[in-house]
């Protein structure tokens, strides 16, 4: 018993730990996903506390997964651990039967599971849980009492410096689309295709063609038959991610933008009323001299009506364009956060507390110097 005692410490605590790691390491994507959950259970009062919630449940899960691979405070670890698990099951069985949410998250974003598959990986863990319970009183920890409460105290306390870290400038590992050195754009080597359908005005017979492979230039052939229906298709592999940059007419200008080859700069506010005001105008003075320079600059926000609230507000010169939230958040973690593109290559990315200096921006990136400084 005594091996699988060890065996089954050292399964759980490395889950545990590689958990509570990938979500530390993005505190507000993990807190995005407690707020779905809030607000699928009831309980957005709770909503303004999505991201003390984020790092508590990550900073206990990876300390609890320390505390069991080292052995440390068997007893209460096991207790801990039978509590979070049974929880944790008892949620995923629930979210595997009733779908309130697609993605659990239980592994942030660096590994996506669908909800039975999270709810079976639970199952699959109660097992080595289990037996930890019932042997909880023949695990004997090597560290004295004073080692055990150092551990105890100390780990959780750097993970949550660890996780405030990350909060505070952006997730030192990035899982999403949006990674500095991803291409945004994808290569169109194949054409698009225009297939048409035409209806036979007398027999109602309905015929597909793929243009210009089809008689537009008979018009015997037009008088019998009527244009239906137009449907196109993109050989192309579609990109990674899902932004649509629009402008206040509300025409598509994402291509415009991302796939320029010149730099491209990309302001991004997800959430106006949060917005941190200082760095959006710290931002007037780089775009006049990026502008200068023949350097695209714009701004992106959920909405074109808080777009110009903003730059009303606080006489903002930048012209600002709007895309959907959620892929404004998944682009950046940071609100405002600073992107620089050139030609579908994301270059770099900035928390709004580091936002470069324009001199910098030139040294680094135009004299071809190394990546950004803090």
């Amino acid at each position: 018993m005594g091996t699988i005692r060890t065996i089954s410490r050292i399964l759980v605590g490395l889950v545990l730990i590689f958990s509570g790691f990938v979500k530390g390491v993005d505190p507000l994507g993990t807190a995005f996903k407690i707020d779905d959950y809030l607000l699928v259970y009831g309980m957005d009062w709770l909503m303004p506390y999505s991201l003390a919630l984020s790092i508590l449940l990550s900073t206990f899960e990876f300390a609890l997964g320390v505390l069991l691979i080292l052995n440390v405070k068997p007893v209460i670890s096991s207790w801990l651990l039978l509590l979070l698990m049974s929880f944790f099951s008892l949620v995923t069985l629930y979210d595997a039967i009733y779908e309130p949410v697609s993605d659990c998250g239980c592994f942030g974003d660096a590994i996506k599971l669908t909800n039975w598959e999270t709810f079976y990986k639970n199952v699959f863990l109660m097992v080595p849980t289990l037996i930890l319970f019932i042997q909880r009183h023949k695990l004997k920890s090597p560290f004295r009492p004073v080692g055990e409460w150092a551990l105890v105290l100390g780990v959780p306390l750097i993970f949550v410096w660890f996780s405030m870290i990350n909060y505070n400038n952006l997730p030192m590992i990035d899982f999403l689309a949006w990674k500095v050195g991803n291409k945004m754009t994808v290569d169109r080597t194949e054409p698009i295709q225009f297939y048409l359908t035409y209806r036979n005005i007398e027999t109602g017979e309905e015929k597909q063609y793929l243009s210009p492979d089809y008689p537009y230039d008979d018009p015997e052939w037009l008088a019998q038959w009527e244009f239906v229906t137009q449907c196109v298709v993109d050989p192309n592999p579609a990109p990674e991610h899902n932004l649509q940059i629009l402008d206040q007419d509300y025409s598509d200008v994402s291509a415009h933008f991302l796939e320029n080859p010149t730099f491209q700069f990309i302001l991004v506010v997800w959430d106006a009323g949060k917005v941190k005001k200082e760095p959006l105008r710290k931002m007037n003075e780089f775009f006049y001299k990026a502008e200068n320079d023949g350097h695209s600059f714009i701004a992106i926000a959920p909405t074109i009506e808080e777009g110009q609230i903003l730059a009303e507000e606080f006489d903002l010169d930048y012209e600002f364009y709007f895309a959907d939230d959620i892929e404004l958040k998944i682009m950046v973690r940071s609100n405002p956060g600073l992107l620089l593109m050139k030609d579908g290559v994301l270059l770099e990315k900035w928390s709004h507390k580091n936002f470069p200096e324009y001199e910098r921006f030139v040294k680094d990136f135009v004299n071809g110097e190394s990546g950004i400084e803090d």
